[in-house]
């Protein structure tokens, strides 16, 4: 089959571009001898039309709402499988096989614990740190302390590191959030799921026996699938990026979590659940959905749209239906929070001006609530999504160094400052 071509006319001189093809989604025009040729950039604010890497990882439909890990549907996964078996597909690329599972389970199990002068490095934070800003400052430090598993050149140290961050995430993001509060660290327990541990070592305390709820356990395992990867999306191109300098894995997942923090991105959940709280009241509905209308009030509609999907986000189906599990388990019936989200829900997917712009419910939408009723606070919830997708930035960052065509990141500018000119001394510079 011979290869297809773009042609671009600058000047009335023409260049031919190849044009290459994916297993499934759109084609790409590439144009990485565009500048060595023609002596000119492409520009485009965002990256939104640009491919800056090949990958087998994520695919993401957002017209259809589709979402695949390796080819399997994000549903299917989150119906059947469970977190670790996620991992294990994102980061070797198959579903694995019984004794797979087995040792991969184990070898997790065994890394969840953190090294003890680590668990005092959290003494250096102020008390009222938000556990964001921790997390970025802990995980960056793992160099520090695993130094073993640096060397990006070896693929057995890439593997160890690799695992030692699925592993101790959890846990890192456990103790975070017990500094928080001022709670006693709880360490890990080998006989627990990955999920329910991670459960236990946020709401244990030393003075009482923790049992661990399976349906909640479920539903915590069920974010982190729904979040473990997501494609090229703003933190995954930064842990690429940090990569590509050659940088340590445990630097480049610190630079990823950094980039989550932001409210466009990982504190997405975050706004929704603030946007519910501030309508408050079912019947204030009306009143916000004029002033999201109004350009002028700024007031935005969180939870709803995607940059990607341009339909119903799949995950957020599988997040409704696991909202009502969580809700329906600890006895809230009458959550005032999920009367709001249903009837919001409902007034945006009737009504012209949201379906015009195709603004469906996100993730988002219904991650908040569930959070809040498993009892974490507002400010841990981007930490749950940096421990989801841990994985996925790993299984990205490890493509990344694999990949011969891959070159340090060194996006150009159009540049729109001031031409050359010349110093000028001080005493001609005026009073």
């Amino acid at each position: 089959m011979a290869q297809t071509s773009a042609t671009l006319t600058i000047d009335n001189k023409s260049y031919e571009l190849p044009v290459r093809k994916g297993t499934v989604g759109p084609d790409v025009v590439d144009i990485g001898h565009l500048y060595r040729d023609a002596g000119v950039f492409t520009y485009d604010p965002g990256f939104t039309s640009t491919a800056a890497c090949e990958s087998d990882i994520t695919y993401i439909d957002g017209d259809a709402g589709v979402l695949l890990y390796r080819g399997y549907p994000i549903d299917q996964l989150a119906e059947h499988g469970d977190f670790l078996e996620t991992c294990y597909l994102l980061y070797y690329g198959d579903l694995p096989t019984p004794a797979q599972r087995r040792e991969f389970e184990h070898a997790i199990t065994m890394h969840t614990m953190i090294h003890e002068q680590m668990a005092r490095f959290y003494q250096g934070f102020r008390r009222d740190a938000h556990p964001m800003a921790v997390m970025v400052g802990v995980v960056g430090a793992m160099s520090a302390f695993y130094h073993d598993s640096t060397d990006i050149n070896d693929p057995k140290q890439r593997e160890i590191a690799s695992r030692r961050m699925i592993a101790k995430l959890p846990t890192i993001a456990a103790m975070a959030f017990k500094y928080h509060i001022g709670q006693p660290f709880v360490y890990p327990k080998n006989e627990l799921s990955y999920a329910a541990n991670f459960l236990r070592m946020c709401f244990a305390v030393p003075c009482e026996e923790y049992k661990v709820n399976p349906i909640l356990a479920r539903a915590m395992d069920r974010i982190f699938i729904l979040h473990a990867d997501h494609e090229q999306n703003a933190s995954t191109s930064t842990v690429r990026l940090a990569g590509s300098s050659g940088a340590n894995p445990f630097a480049c997942i610190a630079a990823g979590i950094a980039c989550l923090w932001g409210p466009a991105h990982g504190g997405a959940n975050e706004a929704a659940l603030k946007m519910l709280e501030e309508i408050g009241d079912a019947n204030k509905i009306p009143e916000f959905i004029s002033k999201v209308k109004d350009k002028s009030s700024h007031i935005r509609l969180m939870g709803f749209g995607h940059r990607v999907y341009k339909n119903y986000d799949p995950r957020a189906k599988i997040m409704q239906k696991t909202a009502h599990e969580v809700l329906g388990e600890l006895g809230i019936k009458d959550d005032p929070l999920l009367d709001v989200a249903r009837e919001l829900e409902r007034v945006a997917l009737n009504d012209s001006y949201f379906i015009e712009r195709k603004l469906y419910p996100n993730v988002d939408f219904y991650s908040g609530i569930i959070l809040r009723a498993l009892g974490f606070p507002t400010s841990m919830f981007t930490v749950l999504f940096a421990v989801a997708r841990t994985v996925g930035w790993i299984a990205q960052w490890k493509e990344m160094i694999e990949d011969p065509s891959q070159r340090i990141g060194r996006p150009r500018q159009l540049y729109t400052g001031s031409p050359q000119r010349d110093y000028v001394q001080m005493s001609k510079r005026g009073k």
